[in-house]
């Protein structure tokens, strides 16, 4: 496969796990959402597309940059481990807002958070700016986790 087609796969996969998670979590905004009990620090919501968006690109080019390495088993586990990562990204949306469960969803963002540091840490010595490039969605993902426990503990 060309480089270009798989820069192109690298940005669209996360972008489209994003997308399809909005479904469950727009519809919800303005209803169940904005009954919940929210602590001080919670952004406006018009702030979480746009982070989003420029978080999964950067999750893309940093996966492009692992794919275009060249392929050795710890290149194919590091690769397995960013799946892993993305996959609890798009539940979390889907227990979070969906099914109603802040309390799940809180176990399941720590869970997302382990896989995102392992992320880093096996992409580190492939392509440390693909790691660097993850740092940003991890800060963020901290953030959402004490904001999601936050959730927990006022409702």
């Amino acid at each position: 496969m060309n480089r270009p087609l798989k820069f192109l796969i690298s940005i669209l996969v996360p972008l489209i796990v994003g997308v399809v998670a909005s479904f469950y979590t727009v519809s919800e905004i303005g209803t169940w959402y904005s009954y919940l009990n929210k602590p001080f620090f919670n952004p406006p919501s018009w702030l979480f597309g746009p982070v989003w968006t420029i978080l999964y690109i950067m999750m893309g080019i940093s996966c492009f940059l692992i794919w275009k390495s060249p392929s050795t088993a710890h290149r194919s586990r590091a690769l397995i481990i960013y799946a892993i990562q993305l996959f609890l990204n798009f539940w979390w949306s889907i227990i979070f807002f969906a099914f109603h469960q802040p309390s799940l969803a809180l176990i399941e963002i720590a869970m997302m958070w382990v896989a995102i540091f392992l992320t880093i840490r096996t992409f580190h010595p492939i392509n440390k700016v693909a790691a660097w490039l993850l740092v940003p969605y991890l800060l963020w993902v901290s953030f959402a986790s004490i904001l999601n426990g936050a959730i927990v503990w006022l409702n």
